[in-house]
């Protein structure tokens, strides 16, 4: 399939997801022009705040492909992806990210993230919701552990 084929299949999964309850957003995971995986808004049909349509298809993919990295994989998603799910892009090594709508189109709907960007630009004790350090010690033993482990799987 098209770059532009595997564009309008997250934009149809997006209309039928609001046709069935869902949010706005669908997303598709393709490697070589092959639909791996898709993926639509179930947050609140699902009542999970991060079952947005990117985390879905990677979620999706993943698991059909037997492996967190998707290296040699592309998302086409109806719209710009959110903070959360652009780092899960990154997390997931995918080579590339193809989108419809943008954040600006999102938030003129109702689905305005730059409230997060703006967080995440601030030093931690002046952010909206605060971070405690506590138990380092304690939290550092399973660091420990994982830097001692011989057979880890580095990711």
């Amino acid at each position: 399939m098209t770059h532009e084929e595997l564009m309008r299949k997250a934009c149809e999964l997006s209309a039928e997801n609001v046709a069935q309850g869902g949010g706005p957003f669908g997303a598709v995971i393709a490697r070589n022009g092959e639909i791996i995986a898709t993926g639509v808004n179930r947050v609140t049909a699902n009542c999970d705040p991060t079952a947005h349509a990117e985390v879905s298809a990677i979620r999706a993919a993943a698991t059909r492909l037997g492996t967190f990295n998707l290296k040699g994989c592309t998302i086409y998603t109806s719209c710009e992806p959110c903070p959360m799910c652009l780092s899960a892009i990154y997390w997931a090594h995918l080579d590339a990210i193809y989108y419809g709508n943008n954040k600006q189109d999102a938030a003129r709907i109702g689905f305005d993230d730059q409230f997060i960007y703006d967080e995440l630009a601030l030093p931690p004790h002046r952010r909206r919701i605060l971070l405690h350090p506590l138990l380092r010690d304690e939290a550092q033993i399973a660091f420990k552990l994982w830097e001692e482990k011989a057979d880890r799987v580095e990711y």
